[in-house]
């Protein structure tokens, strides 16, 4: 029988050493719970100590960009929904931006204020999700109820905003697919009034566990310059000091309008990952209660028909989500058929940082560093 090493290698397509009596190669994923969806990651350990990491990605492809282009442009935008499934509004948004750009399409003001609603409603899901995995990862129970009694309630607010619960359509090219109603708005505020002392629960369930905060402060460490060179954005890149967010740098939609802060912190592990989600949530709540108390009156779409063709042209656009900066590159021929779709997604760049921050970490660690990331393998395969 081959070395197994020699199996490895072609499956990684890269070189590895063959295994010695001080080190090993320890499989983990794509099956493994904390690997976050389909992930494979090859670790060469001497005892605990992990001296060198071999990513594999690729078990969810899909083809989303390829099959964009074989469908009209309204029939492209539900495949957005299917990439990062946790922050689904954040991709309809990412599409529809230069679509309208490229059309000169002007979206109604209350469409522009929904979006930002369903967006933030969005992200502050997708947080607690993280919240609640994060501690799971490490062996915490707790947080993860705690979050999700919370996110349940989220996603049901989702579902009142858009009529669907996880895959939404919700954010359609010049404005939104639906109004909110006077009841819907309602359970809004009652989520808003609940969710406050809520939060303040969750966070001293983790600042208060000496356990988890050992677990995870200092480990994971990243410097602003190499986050930059890998093209790192997000919560992750904020974590390492740079205050960078395009809600405030390159306003979309009507986030120019709203008062929040952008959250960083300067350490740049995983206990600083934690931190920028969690206190983003709070940001979210803000904007979240802004978009009630201000919504102005007006259509909530656009009207235009279910078959349009922009004008030729090609255009870039990026917008923020929960994981970063998510990138669409688009190419009209002025059909009904989109000619290129190209998606630059945050999780896929995010993720090209991790081999470096993992050498030279413990087993238990590379758990910690890869569920801060808060990886969504639907858009790094796509």
């Amino acid at each position: 029988m081959s070395d197994p090493t020699d199996f490895l290698t072609t499956q990684t397509g890269t070189l590895l050493e063959k295994e010695s009596e001080d080190r090993f190669w320890l499989n983990m994923g794509p099956q493994h719970p904390s690997t976050h969806g389909v992930f494979r990651i090859l670790l060469e350990t001497e005892g605990e100590i992990v001296k060198n990491v071999v990513p594999i990605i690729g078990y969810l492809h899909r083809g989303v960009e390829k099959i964009s282009e074989n469908r009209e442009w309204m029939g492209a935008l539900p495949l957005t929904d299917r990439m990062d499934y946790l922050g689904a509004m954040s991709n309809n948004m990412a599409l529809t931006l230069p679509v309208e750009e490229l059309m000169e399409l002007e979206v109604p003001r209350r469409a522009q204020w929904l979006r930002v609603l369903a967006l933030e409603t969005n992200r502050l899901a997708s947080h607690l999700l993280f919240y609640g995995t994060l501690g799971l990862d490490l062996g915490a129970l707790t947080p993860f109820f705690f979050a999700f009694r919370q996110r349940e309630i989220a996603q049901y607010l989702l579902e009142l905003l858009s009529g669907q619960r996880i895959t939404f359509n919700y954010i359609r090219y010049g404005g939104v697919r639906l109004d909110i109603t006077i009841p819907i708005e309602r359970e809004f505020r009652k989520f808003i009034t609940g969710f406050r002392p809520a939060y303040e629960e969750m966070w001293n369930l983790v600042e208060g566990n000496e356990i988890f905060r050992t677990r995870i402060i200092g480990v994971g460490k990243s410097t602003p310059e190499l986050l930059i060179k890998h093209g790192v954005t997000g919560p992750i890149l904020r974590a390492s000091g740079v205050k960078r967010d395009l809600r405030k740098d390159r306003p979309f939609a009507a986030y120019d309008e709203f008062d929040f802060d952008v959250i960083t912190h300067d350490k740049g592990d995983t206990y600083s990952r934690w931190y920028c989600r969690y206190k983003e949530m709070g940001e979210s709540l803000k904007i979240i209660e802004q978009c009630l108390d201000g919504m102005p009156d007006g259509p909530h779409i656009k009207k235009m028909p279910f078959f349009f063709k922009p004008p030729p042209g090609e255009i870039y656009s990026v917008t923020d989500t929960p994981r970063g900066d998510l990138g669409v590159y688009i190419v009209s021929d002025g059909s009904r058929f989109p000619y290129r779709v190209r998606y630059r997604a945050p999780s896929f760049c995010n993720l090209s940082v991790l081999k470096e921050l993992l050498y030279g970490t413990g087993i238990g660690d590379v758990i910690a560093i890869l569920g801060s990331f808060d990886p969504v393998f639907g858009e790094v395969d796509r």
